[in-house]
């Protein structure tokens, strides 16, 4: 196996920096980094040499939201830990952050264990664990403190989905004590579940069953409530928290109202609020099922928020929340009756380069792009600087992408294991090339060449914004 590479003639792109430098690759971490055609480059001898010219190198992704395999309302995600960290690899991502799940009266480790087992020797990119909390009590929350020393620091907790993952603010309280004791980051799903589920009572008995009134009974106000009370919590417990898939314009004003005052409070949201709307939960013929994850898609004029918070940082990171459901065969448990929908879109593979799209349209910087997509990721969740950057030491993970090929997104041509795209005939300039991870080639100009069971199970500090 080959151990030097040297990459060459690119602009390099970080969250801090943009230097056209050759970068020198040695037993799968970044060894150095010189300015093309310096005399220090110039001297570098490789086993392979990528040329970059006319492309940007940048760090791999990192997604620090997916869900493969996941059980949901009688199936499961469409894509395992094998098809969905190739399909990752071929949209930039080299690291994930999946979600193992307590059962409830089951213990925590217990849930872990299913998910290493799923994982382990199948993946084509490195990855980590969060903690789903199904169940809060005594013997729980102790268990806490020993998955944050085994690398497993941080744990979802759900404000919705009542009888399933709900927790009440009794136990929200008692977690984030805990995760202030033992360095955890509580992340939290923040809709007003209990009164959603009369909602979707009422509009049913309404004969309202079609997906988009998942988008209306699922009210930005109850996100923007059940964001404030996780913030007051929060706050209580003297505990940091992390919002996950941030979707309205008034969630983030409590993100905002609540960093004004200098608490250790972060916001994530999906490319599927930036890109997606209401419009297309309203599709005929039940084609809007493909759209139906939660917290929903919001009306567009939410997007210019999102974007806003994106820039201002009141949003740090951009995730996928990657849960895919073919249309055919499991979007449709739905048909009759909008709750049986599984909850969940495909967008691992396209994260990358919806985001540079986003730099094309003026939404966000170059930089601001590897930041929202890579630095803060692996800050946020303890991988930094072996995640997320281009630096002597980081771990060789490495993406080429040629930032003017034009491509449209497509089902037909994508890697997810799901028969349709929720981007099905975007055209997006940009596109990855070629993609290292620990500086093994994954994806070859354009070929894929990695294998189940190159990425490994990788053990995460704690957050490293608090340190």
């Amino acid at each position: 196996m080959s151990n030097r590479t040297l990459i060459r003639g690119g602009l390099v792109l970080t969250a801090a920096d943009e230097t056209h430098a050759d970068v020198l690759v040695e037993d799968g971490r970044v060894a150095a980094l010189a300015a093309h055609g310096s005399t220090a480059a110039g001297s570098w001898t490789a086993d392979r040499t990528i040329d970059a010219t006319g492309k940007y190198v940048i760090p791999g992704g990192v997604d620090a939201h997916t869900h493969m395999e996941l059980p949901f309302g009688g199936t499961f995600a469409s894509d395992t830990f094998e098809t969905g960290t190739r399909a990752a690899a071929w949209g930039g991502t080299t690291t994930i952050v999946d979600f193992a799940v307590q059962t409830r009266g089951r213990n925590l480790r217990e849930g872990l264990d299913v998910w290493y087992a799923k994982a382990d020797g199948n993946c084509a990119v490195d990855y980590g664990f969060h903690m789903i909390l199904s169940d809060v009590n005594e013997s729980s929350l102790k268990e806490m403190d020993l998955l944050v020393e085994e690398g497993v620091t941080s744990f979802k907790l759900f404000m919705a989905y009542p009888g399933v993952f709900y927790s009440d603010d009794g136990q929200i309280l008692r977690a984030m004590q805990r995760g202030t004791a033992n360095g955890g980051l509580i992340m939290m799903h923040a809709e007003n579940g209990i009164a959603i589920d009369v909602l979707v009572e009422q509009a049913l008995a309404r004969g309202e069953t079609d997906p988009r009134y998942h988008g209306e009974v699922r009210k930005v106000l109850l996100e923007a409530e059940a964001t404030h009370r996780a913030v007051q919590l929060a706050r209580v417990a003297g505990a940091p928290l992390y919002v996950v898939h941030v979707s309205a314009e008034e969630a983030v004003a409590e993100l905002a109202a609540a960093r004004d005052k200098g608490l250790p409070v972060f916001g994530e949201t999906c490319p599927q609020y930036l890109f997606l709307s209401t419009d297309n939960l309203a599709e005929p013929d039940f084609e809007g099922a493909k759209y139906v994850c939660s917290t929903p898609l919001r009306p567009k004029e939410h997007q210019a928020a999102l974007w806003r918070g994106l820039r201002t940082d009141d949003l740090q990171v951009v995730s996928t929340d990657h849960c895919p459901f073919c249309f055919s065969g499991q979007k449709d448990l739905g048909r009759g009756d909008f709750s049986k929908i599984p909850n969940g879109l495909p967008g691992v593979e396209n994260r990358m380069d919806l985001l540079h799209q986003a730099v094309l349209d003026g939404h966000i910087s170059r930089r601001r792009w590897i930041e929202i997509a890579c630095a803060a990721p692996a800050r946020m969740f303890g991988l930094y600087p072996k995640k997320g950057t281009i630096a002597p030491g980081a771990d060789a993970d490495i993406v080429v992408y040629d930032p003017h090929v034009e491509q449209v997104l497509s089902a037909e041509t994508h890697h997810m294991n799901v028969d349709y795209s929720a981007y099905e005939g975007k055209r997006i300039t940009g596109r990855v090339e070629t993609v290292l991870s620990r500086g093994e080639l994954v994806v070859d100009r354009r070929e894929f060449v990695g294998r189940a069971g190159h990425g490994v199970f990788t053990p995460r500090s704690t957050c490293q914004y608090l340190n």
